[in-house]
């Protein structure tokens, strides 16, 4: 098989995941896609280098938030919280609009590192080393933003029972 036909296999399998992380991440399904291309442009320029890496998904994510982090710095965007999430014009063909609604706002509450590690964590299925190795930070740093995001979320769950 040839470096292009890995590639498209490659490309293939992943681009659901990182489509995913990257809307949960806070892109509109457009900018992740433009988001996803421009990552996987700069993969397959050195696609060599990627097949060499300890854990080629890590260093796919890496560039892929390395893209995002760039885009918006360019384009000077920044997270606008609001108190109420838009409502989508047309329904989730998933029907579980009520709880992707729930997990889009507790992570809209959450700081970008600890969504971050959240959306690696748990959406792209990552481990936690893989996780580690991909934002360049120790396990341990991990675990405890993990740890610490998932306890701001219940703490928040907890604060709307009581209401």
């Amino acid at each position: 098989m040839g470096s292009d036909e890995e590639f498209a296999t490659y490309m293939a399998a992943r681009w659901p995941a990182l489509m995913r992380s990257l809307i949960v991440l806070g892109c509109s399904p457009q900018e992740a896609e433009d988001v996803a291309q421009v990552g996987l442009a700069r993969c397959y320029s050195s696609w060599d280098r990627v097949q060499r890496a300890d854990d080629m998904d890590a260093y796919v994510y890496r560039t892929i938030l390395n893209c995002w982090a760039k885009s918006k710095r360019r384009r000077w965007w920044g997270e606008q919280p609001v108190d109420v999430l838009p409502v989508r014009a047309t329904p989730d063909p998933a029907d579980e609009t009520v709880i992707r609604h729930a997990v889009e706002q507790a992570l809209g509450q959450l700081s970008a590192d600890h969504r971050t590690v959240l959306v690696l964590r748990f959406v792209a299925d990552m481990t936690e080393p893989q996780v580690a190795h991909t934002l360049d930070i120790p396990v341990g740093t991990v675990k405890s933003r993990v740890a610490r995001a998932i306890a701001r979320i219940k703490l928040d769950d907890l604060r709307e029972e009581t209401r």
